[in-house]
């Protein structure tokens, strides 16, 4: 498996505080099965003033005493970019940065407030040519009432990832139900651990595998977390990877008798489905993914 983010650099963020706890997340990862780890920091002006040569350099510090000890994990260097006014010239000069050097970012919202212009600023990264990935969707405290902007987002091509314990209730029943509502509706590119330790919020890629291999099916599960992921290390374009499942017939007819407000919506993308034209990213995205083959 691929964990495309976590807060493993020591002493960087609020992830772990220093080189013995970064050891032990690398080893939990490596005991759940992860070969490969997105080393994201946040990148937040005024709280985590972390720019992109201090992280590629600190990736290549742990990775060095990780190598000295023995872990057989690798890493590369990312961050979780927090939304700047300026955000393309940020990335175009190397204080953010994307996922691996590639067309792949991970862009994280403010969790209790709207943005201004947030479309616009995802428009915007699409256009300069990059695939940008909303991290954690299901925990943002507006995503009730804002679901459809997400969706309009993820039209547009954005990706979604969202995390491993939310499926496992880890966040509260509110993530746990936008997480597994997002892929039933078959929204989410990626799944990912945005782990920070090792108790309070540790690895648990597999967890999050297996739970949402219940809904999706094992071949989308696989995709989740180690196709896509794989694709994005490789920088291969959206259009020559996996486009997401829906949920399994089964999960969205209990869906659909339990929870009339979207159960017509999962219904009706099964027909889409069948009909070869499942895919929630429509419109705008075709001529955008054109951009980046």
């Amino acid at each position: 498996m691929i964990d495309l983010h976590c807060h493993i650099l020591p002493g960087i963020d609020d992830g772990a505080p220093n080189l013995s706890i970064a050891l032990d997340m690398a080893n939990a990862s490596v005991a759940d099965g992860v070969t490969d780890l997105a080393c994201t920091p946040h990148i937040l002006p005024g709280l985590y003033a972390n720019t992109g040569p201090q992280i590629r350099q600190a990736t290549q510090q742990l990775q060095d005493a990780l190598d000295q000890h023995g872990i057989p994990l690798r890493l590369v260097a990312g961050a979780d970019n927090h939304i700047t006014p300026d955000f393309v010239a940020g990335l175009r000069s190397g204080q953010l940065l994307c996922l691996a050097e590639s067309r792949y970012v991970l862009v994280e919202p403010p969790h209790h407030v709207v943005p201004p212009r947030l479309e616009e600023t995802f428009f915007g990264l699409l256009t300069a040519g990059y695939i940008p990935i909303l991290t954690h969707p299901e925990r943002l405290s507006w995503i009730k009432s804002h679901y459809e902007v997400v969706a309009r987002l993820g039209r547009m091509g954005v990706w979604m990832q969202i995390t491993a314990g939310s499926l496992a209730g880890a966040f509260g029943k509110s993530a746990k139900y936008w997480a597994e509502r997002m892929l039933d509706e078959g929204r989410v590119h990626i799944l990912a651990t945005d782990a920070h330790d090792t108790k309070r919020r540790p690895p648990n890629l597999r967890r999050g595998q297996d739970l949402a291999a219940v809904r999706v099916g094992e071949v989308e599960a696989e995709h989740l977390v180690t196709t896509r992921p794989r694709g994005v290390l490789a920088n291969v374009a959206p259009s020559n990877l996996p486009t997401p499942a829906l949920a399994s017939q089964d999960v969205a007819h209990a869906e659909t008798t339990s929870v009339s407000n979207h159960g017509h919506e999962i219904k009706d993308r099964h027909a889409a489905q069948r009909r070869g034209d499942s895919h929630p990213q429509r419109g705008t995205s075709r001529w955008l993914r054109r951009l980046f083959e």
